[in-house]
């Protein structure tokens, strides 16, 4: 029998060797060895099956064209399975093959693999054996032929190491790493300093991964790569990867991703497919713009030419993006497109569907394009669908072109497919467009007949376009039967009726529109800046300035450069020197800019004091702003540094499904006003996610709360966790149950949960910890979370005392310490590591 090394049995795999015809065949038990036939084979069910049973050594025998293999010794270690001292003399593990993911996690797939069959787990002998498509096996040769990628990762068998006491570590190291937590794996490693080399260290890695405990291979490859003896391994790093993001584990598979990357490497195709799918599967904010970040290095850095699936896959999760699309969306829509299409693979019907749907949501359309994509689909013998139509109908609407909107309006109806509400709005707009208000109105009738009744959309249009022509009756009348009609939200129309009222010069209209909606809707700064213009212009100073504290003292409504400028007008028109000097101040330390014409007259006015006009220039956090950045980043805030880690920017990301989170955006907003970039400063609606300037001043959080890119709780954090500090850190990331007691969510070790523990202890509150995936949760109840809530209340905003107090009962509770704490999370503010169960744990003996 002759017999090859692993390379080039691998080799010969990958090249598409022949034979293997006859089905499975298992010699008896009692034979030293049991020889085995398959019809075909390939290295990604090598690489997979290798992990499942690795007691056995498989050697490639040209000359009978089988696979010999021969059971091995169980004695070294024990742990979920049986391993021999034994081992491969070359473990190969190949990362460059294409993973299939409709089957990655499939019961089937797992329960029929080949070693399982070899090894008589499976009794039935005649199954089939799936080792991978073919498109996988071509491209695994293509990549191999060409040297493209080296993923081999190769380590020896424990009994050919020379030291019989490193055989021995190894082994236990093996057994004992699974079980530990990261923190004490950390520890184990670093007491094997002295003796663990590299190859060690890889061998140990590679074990984890064999036994499925790829968290722990991650730990084990992190340690590895802050030794000093350490150099960068391809294959190693390329295994581990894509093990983990099979796992949907992104985040750490982008972090060896990236590893690969900084070492001048291409990743494998594999990794780049696999790290794309893994963003795709979550639903956490920034990480479809991730998908869409490696997609495209795949692309333009790797070569690679992706599969249909990852195509259409990514160019749904555009499509289906909540909120108005934006010019970048469309730029990559039309990527994915034309990678598509120069790949020569088919470009589906709902391509073309989706692509000319996001090209009619852009604020400037473009016809051309639109119309190529039709001609397109009229020559694959597409027939455009009633969204193609009714996307047709709202670019035009958007320039104004009525003939083209009546004659897609006609084809509409030869679709005999029913005509969707937003159709009618479309054509409203498109004449309202044209100043034609009177077809406006009789399209709006239409709507109602066709539809049984006038949409919230449809009420919205048509009161903006009788405001826009000021035709006062008409509009009054349908906000009245809006409003009766009891459908919501109102809150787009009283604007426009407000708007109107003021251009008219009816300011008794206006302020009983604006108590009105008071009632009828959530406060809104828009509005409220609307009746302060109107107060100020009739010279009602003094009610402009009631009006202007409750904005100020209103967390959810707030005082913005519009609202500090208009009323800076009034008081230097009426003369009132003492108001317009606090306005300024004011201005000047929430660092909003004055109009010039304003600035004229205070250079004068408090040159009369000797006090000189400055603009604030100073770029200095208050220890306001510095307690708020602590809470916030306790709650999971980030901070994004350049690759010299001089400059640093902070990410304010809050969800739109929190009511609190809607409450405290606005505030944050206005509170770092003066450090926000100039596009968030700008925007009239405050967006959920914005980001402060990059800037040095941020060094100091980066350092201590985003070491390495990281979350991490800083040692004095004890230091720092003040009630204001405290009380944001709630606001942002914590919740109450519904028995009362409060709950804290938390990002970092274990060594720096216990040091928010201890700190809150020192504040004679116990609070009991659990963990659950990466994010730990501190509980307080009964007479602690009374403790808590004084402590922070004098902090925590108006609006949201409500939303956060903890309950009466839980105020007058024993707060014993053995009483345990259900974690319902069903009015948690966080949507993501969610968790329903139920658990003791003492402070003094903190288990994750």
């Amino acid at each position: 029998m002759t017999k090859t090394n692993g390379r080039d049995a691998t080799t010969m795999i990958v090249s598409g060797a022949r034979g293997f015809s006859s089905p499975l065949s298992v010699a008896s038990s009692s034979s030293a060895a049991v020889t085995v036939n398959v019809t075909s084979f390939n290295v990604s069910s090598l690489s997979f099956n290798l992990n499942i049973i690795p007691c056995y050594l498989v050697r490639h025998c040209s000359s009978s064209s089988s696979i010999l293999l021969r059971p091995l010794s169980f004695s070294l270690l024990r742990h979920r399975s049986i391993y021999s001292r034994r081992s491969l003399r070359r473990l190969s593990f190949h990362g460059n093959q294409k993973p299939s993911f409709s089957q990655a996690n499939s019961t089937a797939q797992r329960s029929v693999t080949f070693f399982e069959h070899v090894a008589g787990i499976k009794e039935s002998r005649e199954k089939t054996i799936d080792f991978g498509d073919l498109e996988s096996a071509r491209n695994d040769a293509r990549n191999f032929a060409t040297r493209r990628v080296e993923t081999d990762v190769e380590v020896r068998e424990l009994e050919d190491l020379p030291e019989e006491w490193r055989r021995s570590k190894l082994a236990w190291l093996c057994k004992e790493a699974p079980s530990h937590k990261a923190v004490t794996l950390v520890r184990l490693l670093n007491a094997q300093k002295k003796w663990v080399r590299q190859e060690d260290a890889t061998y140990i890695a590679l074990h984890c991964m064999r036994i499925r405990e790829n968290e722990t291979g991650f730990r084990v490859y992190r340690w590895m790569t802050q030794q000093n003896w350490y150099v960068f391994d391809f294959g190693l790093a390329t295994k581990l990867a894509d093990f983990l993001g099979k796992e949907r584990k992104f985040t750490k598979c982008r972090e060896v991703f990236d590893d690969i990357l900084n070492q001048g490497r291409v990743p494998s195709e594999s990794t780049f497919h696999i790290l794309v799918v893994a963003y795709l599967s979550s639903s956490e904010q920034g990480c479809l713009e991730e998908a869409c970040s490696v997609y495209n290095r795949m692309i333009q850095l790797g070569g690679y030419k992706p599969r249909l699936s990852l195509h259409n896959s990514l160019f749904r999760a555009l499509v289906s993006k909540q909120g108005v699309p934006s010019s970048d969306d469309l730029k990559q829509a039309e990527f994915i497109f034309h990678n598509v299409l120069t790949t020569g693979l088919e470009l589906q019907k709902d391509v073309y569907t989706g692509l000319i749907w996001l090209h009619s949501c852009q604020d400037e359309v473009d016809i051309d394009r639109i119309n190529s994509l039709r001609e397109e689909m009229k020559e694959a013998d597409f027939r455009e669908s009633k969204e193609v139509v009714v996307s047709l109908l709202r670019a035009y609407a958007k320039e104004g072109s009525v003939e083209e909107v009546e004659k897609t309006w006609l084809e509409l109806l030869d679709l005999d497919c029913g005509i969707p509400s937003q159709a009618f709005v479309y054509k409203m707009e498109a004449y309202s467009k044209v100043g034609d208000s009177a077809k406006a109105l009789e399209i709006f009738r239409e709507m109602e007949k066709y539809l049984g009744g006038a949409t919230v959309s449809g009420y919205h249009k048509i009161i903006e376009v009788l405001c826009k022509v000021q035709q006062v009756e008409l509009a009054e009348s349908l906000l009245k039967e809006f409003v009766e009609s009891g459908k919501k939200p109102l809150l787009p129309s009283y604007i426009e009726i407000v708007k109107m009222y003021f251009v008219l010069g009816l300011h008794e209209k206006l302020e009983m529109a604006f108590v009105e909606c008071l009632e009828k809707c959530q406060p809104s700064q828009t509005i409220y800046n609307i009746y302060l213009d109107s107060l100020v212009k009739i010279g009602s100073l003094e009610k402009a300035g009631d009006v202007f504290d409750e904005m100020k003292s209103n967390g959810t409504i707030n005082v913005n450069a519009r609202s500090c400028n208009t009323l800076l007008k009034g008081y230097l028109d009426s003369e009132n020197h003492v108001k317009a000097k606090k306005i300024y101040e004011l201005m000047s330390l929430k660092k909003y800019e004055i109009e010039p014409p304003l600035m004229e007259k205070l250079d004068y006015i408090l040159s009369l004091v000797r006090k000189e006009v400055k603009k604030p220039l100073s770029m200095k956090l208050s220890k306001e702003q510095r307690e708020v950045l602590v809470g916030l980043l306790l709650g999971g805030l980030q901070i994004e540094s350049d690759k010299e880690m001089k400059s640093h920017k902070i990410k304010f990301e809050f969800r739109d499904n929190s009511q609190a989170h809607v409450i405290l955006r606005q505030h944050i907003h206005d509170q770092f006003r003066e450090w926000l970039a100039p596009s968030s400063d700008l925007q009239e609606d405050i967006p959920f996610n914005f980001s402060s300037v990059s800037h040095s001043y941020f060094g100091f959080y980066a350092e201590h709360f985003w070491p390495k890119g990281r979350s991490e709780i800083p040692k004095l954090i004890h230091r720092w966790l003040s009630p204001h500090s405290l009380a944001y850190w709630y606001m942002y990331s914590g919740f109450k149950t519904s028995s009362g007691d409060i709950i804290l969510r938390l990002k970092g070790s274990l060594e720096g949960v216990e040091k928010v523990v201890k700190a809150l202890r020192g504040k004679s509150m116990e609070c009991r910890v659990k963990k659950k995936g990466k994010v730990f949760w501190i509980g307080l109840q009964g007479t602690n979370s009374a403790w808590f809530w004084k402590l922070i209340e004098p902090h925590v905003l108006e609006e949201m005392k409500d939303h956060l107090k903890p309950a009466s009962e839980s105020m007058n509770n024993d707060g014993d310490e053995e009483q345990s704490i259900n974690f319902d999370t069903s009015s948690d503010n966080s949507s993501d590591d969610r968790i329903d169960y139920t658990y003791q744990m003492k402070v003094n003996n903190v288990e994750v």
